[in-house]
């Protein structure tokens, strides 16, 4: 399958052909100048070498250059076939809240969407080791199965907003207990949670949730996101009320978080605007006893502009080549 991936380029593809239409219109005008001089014969006549069909093979030529110049820096890419290969690393599954406090814009632009770009960040930096999504709010479930197939990670990572769990609020125990059993038979010893929320769990007992983890080898670290002092949540166009008409400010839990990080026998981290706190972590993480994983994936794509642009390069040199002048042909002087 043929993928491109720069596509906005196909576009210049609308003026391959323009090309022979605006040769067409210039050969008429200049037909047109010709019969100001005389008879359109006679004056041809005068110009026995120029070749109009020359013209036309040029334009041909010129146009078929054009468009696998086109395609070339489209980025053509062949590939995407499953391959099963084995890795080596840990297994990290992040827990990332969705609830609506979220939204809160203590970080740029929200606490949500810098925590996906700091885990796309993260990704961009894995070898060998497996990851796997969590998104909680009110209730838990599996956005993104434990993997090495990294594409499909930030695919699914771009997909996730405050929407996606249909129930608000702040479940961390059940997001714990859900990555508990999310991770892979092959996995015994390498294994982490990563819970990246502001903390204000309403919903159960998050602190017990991790030590049940703890007890089957599972790491627990926990990210705080939001201030101390707290900020409105932004939702709809509006400040989000309660229901007593007051404007709701969500403040990061820190005494939650480090309770449930040293109950999962792992550690707590502030996310800073900077350093958001998940590098410091996946470098602890790395430093586990590494597994070996049997994993599926989508071979890399295999680039193919190349062959594109050599051929618009040999057609632009042989346009440039071939002149308008016919060739004289003598075989004996």
């Amino acid at each position: 399958m043929l993928y491109f991936a720069s596509p906005d380029y196909l576009w210049l593809l609308l003026l391959v052909p323009l090309f022979p239409v605006v040769y067409g219109i210039l050969r008429a005008l200049r037909r047109k100048r010709l019969r100001k001089f005389g008879d359109e014969g006679l004056v041809k006549q005068l110009m026995p070498s120029w070749s109009g069909a020359k013209g036309w093979v040029r334009t041909v030529l010129y146009s078929l250059a054009f468009f696998c110049f086109v395609l070339g820096i489209a980025r053509p890419q062949m590939g995407a076939k499953l391959k099963e290969r084995e890795t080596r690393g840990a297994e990290i599954m992040i827990c990332l809240d969705v609830s609506n406090s979220m939204l809160a814009e203590d970080y740029s632009p929200c606490r949500l969407d810098r925590a996906k770009l700091a885990i796309s960040r993260v990704v961009d930096k894995l070898q060998g080791d497996r990851i796997g999504l969590i998104i909680f709010a009110g209730s838990s479930f599996v956005q993104l199965p434990i993997t090495t197939d990294y594409i499909s990670a930030k695919m699914f990572l771009n997909s996730i907003s405050t929407e996606s769990v249909p129930v608000q609020g702040t479940a961390i125990g059940d997001a714990i207990l859900t990555a508990a059993k999310s991770f892979s038979a092959q996995s015994e010893k390498s294994r982490a949670i990563i819970v990246i929320t502001d903390g204000e769990n309403h919903e159960d007992d998050a602190v017990d949730a991790a030590k049940q983890a703890a007890e089957l080898g599972i790491k627990i670290y926990t990210i705080g996101v939001g201030s101390a002092q707290g900020q409105p949540i932004p939702l709809n166009g509006e400040l989000l009320k309660d229901s007593e008409g007051n404007i709701v400010v969500s403040r990061l839990d820190e005494g939650t978080l480090r309770q449930i990080a040293s109950a999962g026998n792992g550690a707590y981290v502030h996310a800073g605007n900077e350093e958001f706190g998940l590098n410091p972590i996946v470098d602890d993480i790395k430093k586990m006893e590494a597994e070996k994983y049997n994993s599926v994936v989508f071979e890399e794509y295999e680039e193919q502009f190349m062959y594109f642009l050599g051929a618009a390069l040999l057609l632009f040199a042989i346009e440039m080549l071939i002149g308008e002048r016919k060739h004289k042909r003598r075989l004996f002087e």
